[in-house]
């Protein structure tokens, strides 16, 4: 399958990748209604000849909506909707009548979606909240009937004004999944491992390399009913800010996270360098994500004994740090307590 994926100068390229049930960037021709035309109808029947002008308006044209779905978190449902059309609006009639707006659209869209102009980049909508409704085209509004242009000195105007033409514009949906914790690590680090084993999120796991191809997200839950949201995203390599591997595709999932928790192995040559070149591609994708709260998680730490554990973490970045073990689930405890004082105190799940 062909995707429009999108680099750091905000320039699209098209990349070859899997199908997928994760669909987190669609370009969607959008129109919304034409206004109807007011009337230009004059009155008659029996006995009044010339009943003067009762030309009604013209509907309003439909609106396109956005709205917030927390039940959503793909845009797969848009996949295969490349065009959205709102309803003209009725034309006035006699009478005074007004005509019927036109129907309008709703896209229901997961929240963390942004919405964009597909021409000029300009982001035109945020959606984070489930419920939240706005208008992002709005329908031309109806013509007046010509009963607006009756004064003392022209009491029968023969003419209408016609509806104002809608709004038409190629529009970008973009998802960057929304959670608290994003994982990040190189392919094979067990980041996925970890997010089965502290939600009930259930994840591709095998012994190699990108395993995971899209986002999982888990809900963890924490002490006294509490939780938050960990996002498993695609392993990054070196050079990913530059579009290799899966880099340029999931790093912007990242720019949505609170907390980033680094993870890399215990049998990695030099920790300390992995964490380096992690922290180094996500500064070249946008360096705003440096200011993000960081934990590093020394995984797969059943294969060390304390003495090395010690050695280790004497030469480790000064962050908060673990060492846990997922199939031993050792330390799984303190690195939830550790996210969650990350997190901040006031943080409700």
């Amino acid at each position: 399958m062909q995707s429009l994926s999108e680099n750091k100068r905000g320039r699209f390229f098209i990349s070859m990748i899997p199908e997928s049930n994760f669909v987190d960037f669609i370009r969607v021709f959008c129109r919304s209604g034409k206004g109807g035309a007011g009337s230009a109808h004059l009155h008659r029947e029996k006995f009044i000849p010339k009943g003067g002008p009762d030309g009604g308006d013209g509907g309003r044209g439909g609106h396109i909506y956005i709205e917030g779905n927390r039940n959503l978190w793909t845009l797969l449902h848009l996949r295969y909707k490349k065009h959205l059309f709102a309803e003209n609006g009725e034309p006035g009639a006699s009478s005074l009548k007004t005509g019927a707006s036109g129907g309008d659209i709703t896209i229901e869209l997961p929240l963390g979606t942004l919405v964009k102009d597909a021409e000029t980049n300009e982001i035109l909508a945020e959606v984070t909240q489930h419920g939240e409704r706005n208008i992002l085209l709005q329908g031309g509004r109806g013509g007046l009937g010509n009963a607006n242009f009756k004064t003392a000195t022209h009491q029968t105007p023969r003419f209408a004004q016609p509806g104002e033409e809608g709004i038409e514009k190629y529009v970008y949906f973009e998802l960057k999944v929304l959670a608290d914790v994003g994982l990040v690590g190189f392919p094979n680090a067990g980041k996925s491992t970890l997010l089965s084993v502290m939600s009930a999120a259930k994840p591709k796991i095998a012994d190699y390399a990108f395993t995971t191809l899209e986002p999982n997200v888990g809900i963890v839950n924490y002490r006294d009913g509490r939780s938050f949201v960990m996002a498993d995203i695609p392993g990054i390599i070196e050079g990913a800010s530059e579009g290799k591997g899966l880099g340029m595709r999931f790093l912007r999932h990242i720019e949505r996270n609170s907390t980033l928790l680094f993870m890399v192995p215990a049998d990695s040559q030099d920790i300390n360098h992995e964490y380096r070149i992690l922290l180094t591609e996500l500064e070249k994708y946008n360096p705003e994500l440096l200011d993000k709260n960081r934990v590093l998680a020394i995984t797969k730490a059943d294969l060390l004994d304390q003495e090395l554990i010690n050695e280790i973490a004497s030469d480790l970045p000064q962050i908060p740090h673990v060492f846990i073990s997922s199939v031993t689930q050792s330390n799984i405890d303190t690195l939830k307590d550790l996210l969650w004082q990350q997190l901040g105190s006031t943080h409700v799940g």
